[in-house]
């Protein structure tokens, strides 16, 4: 099986930072697009950044500037790097990975459990 895992949520003042993590693992042949999307309550989910396996990036209008997405092929894992943080960037994050397994050679679409960030004075 594939599994994500985020990390490094928490509780954090308007205008600080954070840094989420998020590592893939299980029977995994090769890690494709990767992504972390966010979702506020009573709104949908929504795509925040994305990266390449090749290190494309592209953001949301609303964090461009702000946010930077890397990865770390060799880890399997994707980080978002988040600054000038806003109270409306409060969220339950989710990283997002498309994974070519080697037990069902085929590519599929993964999710993590989510990880809080909240911005509050």
């Amino acid at each position: 099986q594939v599994q994500l895992v985020e990390s490094g949520g928490d509780l954090v003042q308007p205008g600080g930072s954070l840094r989420l993590s998020c590592a893939a693992s299980g029977s995994i042949f090769s890690v494709n697009d990767m992504g972390w999307y966010r979702q506020a309550p009573g709104k949908q989910r929504e795509l925040v950044a994305g990266i390449t396996r090749g290190g494309s990036a592209n953001y949301a209008d609303s964090v461009k500037g702000r946010f930077t997405i890397s990865r770390d092929n060799a880890k399997n894992t994707v980080y978002l790097q988040m600054n000038s943080l806003k109270p409306e960037d409060t969220a339950v994050y989710y990283c997002n990975a498309a994974i070519f397994s080697y037990k069902t050679l085929r590519t599929e679409n993964f999710w993590g459990q989510g990880t809080q960030v909240t911005v509050s004075s």
